[in-house]
Formats: structure tokens, C-alpha cells, sequence
């Protein structure tokens, strides 16, 4: 299994207009599905910069923020302490996750998890399953094999899933581990699978276009 290694947010300015700051779509429907379910604690597993913590703060859940990254976790204390918002902070590996048994409601996972091999990944997922409690819900995201950081770099492969990105920038030397949809079912069995989404996004660099796909998954502890 290799090594955890978060990103370099060290060289990420905050921008408020930058897309680190502000919360994913996905986030605005979970904190509605997750209100009416009348969830109250939340854990904002790969905090970064806090965009989601502090959303969910805002709206009345107790909020846990964990990341690997010292400065992720300071950076969003001192939003969350601007905001007049008390959150508990960790720094750790998700690999260990420092929270008891069925002790958490709700997880958000965006961009997080897939940072390991596939030895690791399971280990991730079984943290995640143990400190859900029953009929928790967890949504995430996994890379998927028709990404073209699967299919179209010769970036190091570390097992058959899993590269090291080898792109400059956060990521730089980060193992990704990517999915299909049959692996998927197999590193899930124990939950229910309550939806699955396959996202493509597409952005041009000097001329050329890179497609990123990504699982989009909403799991329940059963």
C-alpha cells in the first residue's frame, strides 16, 4: 500500500471566486436531503479550504473537519472562526480515521478518497462504514478508468487500478485510483447503493481537449 499524500494547498491562493471556495452543486442537494432527514453531524472528509464545511456549519449541522493537509485545516479554522462557527478539526490519514464507531450521520467525500491504491481504498471504505451509523448516508467520488488520466498518460502505474499523477500542480505525485462500474459493486457490497453517476467534464488546454470522468456515488450503511 503506498504512502497517503495530500494535496499542496500551500498554492492555492484564497480567491473568493475560486471554485475551492465556493460548494460543489452536488453539495446544495445533499444538505436539503440531509436536513430532511434530520441528520445533525457531518463530516467534511478532505476538508481543503472548508467550501462545504462552512455550508453546512451555516445551516445548523455539527461539523467535523478532517484533512491530511496541516494547512488545509488551518485555512479553514480561520474562515470558520470569521464566520463565528466552532467546528472540530483533525489532522490524520483517512486511511484511520480518528472517530468512533457509528458515530457520524452524514459524509461528504468530493475528490478524496480515489488518493490511494486499491489496497487503500478498500481500507478507506471500511473507515468510512464503521464510524457511519446506521442509515448514515455518504456521498463521494472516484476516478473512473475512462478518464484520460487512465487511459492516455504512461504516468506511473502503481497497480492495475491505480497511476501517480505526474501533472504540476496540488496533485503532483498524488496516487489516483481509478474505477468502473463493476469494481465499483464489488468495493460497495456491504452498502446499499442508493445512486450512481457517471460525470464527464472537459476543459481546453492550448488547443487540445481533456476529458476527467467521475463516479458520483450515494452510499447508505445498512
Amino acid at each position: 500500500m503506498v504512502n497517503s499524500k495530500g494535496w499542496n494547498w500551500g498554492i492555492i491562493k484564497d480567491d473568493k471566486d475560486s471554485v475551492w471556495k465556493n460548494p460543489s452543486e452536488w453539495s446544495y442537494y445533499l444538505l436539503n436531503r440531509w436536513k430532511l432527514q434530520e441528520k445533525e453531524s457531518f463530516l467534511d472528509l478532505g476538508c481543503g479550504l472548508g467550501r462545504h464545511s462552512i455550508l453546512f456549519g451555516k445551516n445548523g449541522f455539527r461539523v467535523y473537519c478532517f484533512d491530511i493537509s496541516k494547512n488545509a485545516i488551518k485555512r479553514t479554522r480561520e474562515w470558520a472562526e470569521k464566520e463565528n462557527l466552532s467546528f472540530e478539526y483533525r489532522v490524520g490519514d483517512m486511511l484511520e480515521l480518528p472517530y468512533l464507531d457509528d458515530s457520524i450521520d452524514a459524509i461528504l467525500c468530493l475528490h478524496v478518497i480515489s488518493h490511494t491504491d486499491t489496497i487503500g481504498i478498500k481500507k478507506a471504505i471500511s473507515e468510512i462504514k464503521r464510524i457511519l451509523k446506521k442509515d448514515g448516508e455518504c456521498y463521494l467520488t472516484l476516478g473512473s478508468k475512462e478518464t484520460y488520466g487512465f487511459k492516455e498518460t504512461n504516468w506511473p502505474l502503481i497497480d492495475v487500478n491505480t497511476k501517480l499523477r505526474m501533472e504540476e500542480g496540488p496533485e503532483y505525485k498524488i496516487p489516483h485510483f481509478y474505477a468502473d462500474y463493476d469494481l465499483i459493486q464489488e468495493l460497495f457490497n456491504e452498502f446499499k447503493i442508493e445512486s450512481i453517476q457517471h460525470i464527464g467534464t472537459f476543459r481546453e488546454v492550448k488547443g487540445k481537449i481533456f476529458s476527467s470522468y467521475h463516479y458520483h456515488l450515494l452510499i447508505k450503511k445498512l
